[in-house]
């Protein structure tokens, strides 16, 4: 965790009273620190730059930037940093756009106070959390046949296994003893060999094929 010993949260949504009850949330644990709230995804973009926070918790629908685009613009500009599409929208193509552009996690709106608690807590560890129309959504998407999936090496499945452990690049690189250059060639192959475009999305096609203990 950070040297503060809490989780820095950044709200975008461009409604004041959804930022205004989640901000009453957040102040419930105190292992969450609200750091600023955004009300559309251009200032979203501006205020994590300003702020640095860990986890950015991101409306979809919103007015001059929506948050799929807000979240391709964060990830850009900060790999590491983890970020929840949290709205009240099922729609396939919202969910498949805003995880392909690099969110970590996707929620509705009706979700408990406790399960979004951990939902943070879980994505600062890098580790997924998602609705089940979400996940749903991206195992259509992922469905391969099975003779595909037995493509992966031993090399590739020690290195999925620790991605859905939540590690980061650097940190398998230390597990495993081998170069950060040599795991981001296997998480490439890995991607390639499921057809997926992100390492959330080969995490859930992993856990939904028992490829991986979770």
């Amino acid at each position: 965790m950070n040297e503060t010993n809490t989780i820095k949260v950044l709200l975008v949504d461009d409604h004041n009273v959804v930022r205004s009850g989640l901000a009453a949330f957040l102040m419930a644990f105190d292992d969450l620190d609200l750091v600023g709230e955004a009300n559309n995804g251009e200032e979203a973009v501006r205020k994590v730059k300003e702020l640095d926070p860990d986890v950015v918790l991101m409306d979809l629908v919103m007015p001059k930037m929506d948050g799929a685009e807000a979240t391709e613009e964060i990830m850009d500009y900060d790999p590491d940093l983890k970020v929840i599409a949290l709205t009240s929208f099922k729609e396939k193509d919202l969910i498949e756009r805003v995880m392909e552009a690099g969110a970590i996690g996707y929620l509705l709106k009706n979700v408990g106070a406790d399960e979004l608690a951990e939902a943070i807590r879980d994505a600062f560890d890098g580790k997924p959390t998602l609705a089940p129309e979400a996940a749903q959504a991206l195992i259509q998407k992922t469905r391969k046949p099975k003779n595909q999936v037995e493509e992966l090496t031993p090399r590739e499945k020690e290195v999925l296994q620790l991605m859905g452990e939540g590690l980061t690049n650097p940190q398998i690189a230390d597990e495993l003893v081998i170069s950060n250059s040599t795991v981001k060639f296997h998480v490439s192959s890995i991607l390639g060999k499921l057809n997926v475009e992100s390492r959330t999305e080969a995490v859930v096609y992993a856990m939904k094929h028992d490829l991986i203990d979770s």
